[in-house]
Parts: C-alpha cells; sequence; structure tokens
C-alpha cells in the first residue's frame, strides 16, 4: 500500500464518521418539528373542544 492508498481509506472513513453525524442531526431536526406539528394540531383540537365545551347558555 502506498501512502496515498493509507490516506485515501482514512478520508473515507472519516467522510463516513462526518455523514452519519449530519445525518443523525438532520433527523433529529426533523423529528422535533414533526412532533411540534403534531402537538400543534392537537392542542388547537383540544382548544375547540373546550371552548365549546364550557360555552355556556347565554352566547
Amino acid at each position: 500500500m502506498t501512502k496515498g492508498t493509507i490516506w485515501t481509506i482514512l478520508g473515507v472513513i472519516v467522510a463516513v464518521v462526518i455523514a452519519w453525524w449530519l445525518v443523525s442531526i438532520l433527523f433529529s431536526v426533523l423529528w422535533f418539528i414533526a412532533k411540534l406539528a403534531i402537538v400543534v394540531v392537537v392542542a388547537i383540537a383540544v382548544f375547540a373542544f373546550m371552548r365549546t365545551f364550557f360555552r355556556g347558555s347565554d352566547d
């Protein structure tokens, strides 16, 4: 093996590790955004239900 081949193998390993880390962060952010969107939808539904449920007969 030449010196260039060793550096190429090390470069590939480092690139895979960095890509793995970046994809992990990306999926964490996307999952957080998805959970946040679900919470907003459920909160709006609960708020609408509570508003109609607790609305008095004087409205």
